[in-house]
């Protein structure tokens, strides 16, 4: 085993503070995984991992030492690839790992991977969509999307653009409760209530009003705190539902769904891709992510939502 794969190892040990699924995500045997960390530790001669029978976490050497491992390894990626032209040379090769919401991968992102990947063919994708706030450097990712407010100030945060939101029902919830036409006809109609946290407040029906936001309470039998529940509520007709057009365009195509209120819809929310502050990405990862920015815009241009002019932010550039 060569030292760059020992860096590699201890990384995703360090990340994954778990040699079991540092071993399973690299697809090696947990003794090797083990044998490579303690391999770095004795030819360093300091510790890098404090080891319980719970966790591993790295020790203040074995921090330094990853951020530096970080760096050097995409050093190295961007070294062997930087003679692999995207044409004629079979493009770019090597993992992407990115987590997105489940209709922004269904409706915008995968539609268009296929042209992607015949132009890197090397090129492998992994695509979560688990409809929770994943940790991005813990669990490897390269870059998120995320849409709604930024709240982790860690990360790189590159603006795509505003995702439209519209207000939606089922079939099932206009027979048997019928459409709303104005604000004053919500008193009579029933939300699907989304909140962060359960026990917390719920804003209630939130829209636009002569450019101020309005927010009109409402009752509502049920109250979410994900994605996936939001929309099962809403498709089992139990209420009104606010949402990104992006992530249900296709239900609503169908008549999954249908849009109702459309003269009060909320405020649009801001699109953005998140990465790691490392001082260089992979060349992999960066082609990745200019791709994506430039799907987000063109979905967001035909669906009539503003998007920003696409370029990478300045290196030093954090969310706020």
């Amino acid at each position: 085993m060569n030292p760059f794969d020992r860096m590699q190892i201890f990384v995703r040990v360090a990340e994954l503070a778990s040699f079991t699924q540092a071993a399973e995500a690299l697809g090696i045997p947990k003794g090797s995984a083990s044998t490579a960390v303690q391999q770095l530790e004795a030819q360093l001669g300091t510790r890098l991992l404090h080891r319980t029978t719970r966790r591993v976490q790295p020790t203040q050497d074995g921090q330094a030492y990853y951020e530096r491992c970080k760096d050097l390894l995409a050093d190295v990626d961007d070294l062997q690839s930087m003679f692999q032209h995207a044409e004629g040379a079979g493009g770019l090769r090597g993992r992407v790992r990115i987590d997105m919401s489940t209709g922004m991968a269904r409706n915008v992102v995968v539609p268009r991977l296929p042209a992607l990947i015949a132009r890197h063919p090397a090129l492998e994708v992994e695509l979560s969509s688990t409809e929770r706030r994943v940790d991005v450097v813990r669990e490897g990712f390269d870059c998120v999307l995320r849409t709604g407010a930024v709240v982790d100030s860690s990360l790189i945060a590159r603006p795509l653009g505003l995702a439209r939101l519209v207000n939606c029902v089922s079939p099932t919830y206009l027979r048997d409760h019928g459409a709303p036409r104005t604000l004053a006809d919500l008193a009579g109609h029933r939300l699907v209530h989304f909140v962060n946290t359960l026990g917390a407040r719920s804003t209630g029906f939130e829209a636009l009003v002569d450019g101020a936001l309005v927010s009109t309470p409402m009752p509502g039998a049920l109250t979410v705190n994900n994605a996936e529940a939001y929309m099962a509520g809403c498709l089992a007709g139990l209420g009104i539902i606010q949402v990104p057009r992006l992530g249900v365009v296709d239900l609503l195509a169908r008549g999954e769904l249908v849009e109702v209120l459309p003269q009060y819809a909320a405020p649009p929310m801001p699109l953005t891709l998140m990465y790691a502050n490392r001082r260089n990405l992979p060349r992999r990862v960066r082609t990745v992510m200019d791709w994506l920015a430039e799907v987000v815009a063109a979905h967001l241009a035909e669906d009539g939502a503003p998007a920003p002019p696409l370029q990478p932010p300045p290196a030093a550039a954090t969310a706020t």
